[in-house]
């Protein structure tokens, strides 16, 4: 009798919170989600935290849960990244060989933002965290092309940003994609970007439409608009007439990460 008395004062404590959570949803199977927001340039996951039936009480039973819910998380945000293609021939999990990268990747993981928490009826949680992908790509950034083109800054800018047509080309989607001219020499890449852009934007953000690209905020009202030639992996070529569009004035917008990719 005693004992039934004890396990009464755990079990009917944890049924109240369970109705009185703010937002709370029927108990349902938790389910673990990751994807990668080309255009937004983030990468997301989804974790879940069952309650521990063992807790002593409502609070310590919510703190279980979501301490699991982060770890679950963070280990999809993990798997995510190491399927991140950084150019061609490389992902990121191939980078995260060293020992250096690994560690430096995770830190950047830990430090996810919390974007969402669902609460259930059973006390299980689920949080959704994002980590931009700008964050990794300067983790694995190539060391500086001495043949990379020059930016031109005479003048003022008639663009406010570039808009790559890729549609109908198998284009890969990267962390690090190049522009390149007919030879194969670089002519914008992550070395183009400025340290606050390779620390926030990233070197191009890919889009499903070419409407949603010239609207977008990152490449402003007056978007010079090329059309990729062919596609060298994760790299796009450029045709030497736009090429001249896009060198034969201020394209300094370039150095800011103003770049978008149509994909479709």
């Amino acid at each position: 009798m005693k004992q039934l008395v004890c396990l009464l004062a755990v079990v009917l404590p944890l049924a109240a919170f369970a109705g009185e959570a703010k937002g709370a949803k029927t108990a349902q199977a938790p389910k673990s989600q990751s994807s990668v927001n080309w255009e937004g340039q983030v990468l997301k996951a989804t974790g879940a935290g069952a309650p521990d039936m063992k807790a002593s009480t409502p609070a310590q039973a919510r703190l279980g849960a979501e301490t699991a819910a982060k770890l679950d998380a963070f280990r999809n945000l993990l798997a995510q990244a190491k399927g991140l293609r950084v150019s061609a021939d490389k992902t990121l999990g191939d980078a995260m060989t060293s020992d250096e990268i690994k560690a430096k990747v995770e830190g950047v993981i830990r430090g996810y933002k919390v974007a969402d928490k669902r609460y259930f009826s059973d006390n299980g949680i689920e949080v959704d965290v994002e980590v931009p992908l700008s964050a990794l790509t300067e983790l694995v950034a190539p060391p500086p092309d001495s043949q990379h083109a020059q930016l031109n800054t005479e003048g003022q800018p008639k663009n406010t940003g570039l808009v790559v047509d890729a549609r109908g080309l198998k284009v890969e989607k990267a962390l690090s994609p190049r522009l390149l001219d007919g030879d194969g020499k670089p002519v914008y890449g992550i070395d183009t970007l400025s340290e606050d852009a390779r620390k926030s934007k990233g070197v191009a953000s890919y889009f499903a439409t070419l409407e949603s690209a010239k609207k977008s905020l990152l490449v402003g009202d007056k978007p010079l608009v090329v059309k990729a030639a062919k596609v060298q992996g994760t790299d796009l070529v450029l045709s030497a007439e736009d090429l001249k569009r896009l060198s034969e004035s201020n394209n300094t917008y370039l150095a800011d990460g103003r770049v978008a990719i149509i994909t479709n």
